[in-house]
């Protein structure tokens, strides 16, 4: 299984400088290996509520853009549930004080970690480096 923080996600729907090499990137996978998190969803509604309060976004772009994701979601990936494991886990990454974790990007790693997933795929070059810090197969994929 291949896992997909929302950092990788996001320029499948909203224009940004990686979206050609993220379209590409995912063109070459099957969709029935492909995983995002519970927390994925929030994340990505938070990203846009974050452009509609900064004014880059209208409200109903966001919530258009907001639905796109849902249907590409289900329609392709699988979604990871997030239980309390995940927290204790994410937890003890974010005491590893020296990774640099946010509390988001080690619930992302967490919920791989238990899952044994095969890669995790991030463009955030710290969330690389944190998750090879401990040990987990992260990528920047592109």
């Amino acid at each position: 299984m291949l896992y997909f923080d929302t950092s990788f996600v996001a320029p499948l729907l909203m224009q940004e400088e990686t979206s050609v090499k993220v379209e590409r990137f995912f063109a070459r996978l099957k969709a029935g290996e492909l995983a995002v998190s519970q927390w994925t969803l929030v994340e990505f509604s938070s990203l846009l509520a974050r452009e509609v309060r900064m004014g880059g976004l209208e409200s109903g772009a966001a919530a258009r853009i907001d639905n796109e994701f849902i249907s590409l979601i289900g329609a392709s990936f699988v979604i990871l549930p997030v239980d309390g494991r995940d927290f204790r886990l994410a937890r003890s990454f974010v005491q590893k004080y020296a990774s640099g974790l946010r509390a988001g990007d080690a619930l992302h790693l967490a919920v791989c970690s238990n899952n044994k997933v095969k890669t995790v795929y991030s463009l955030d070059k710290r969330f690389v480096e944190a998750g090879r810090m401990l040990s987990l197969p992260t990528s920047h994929g592109i």
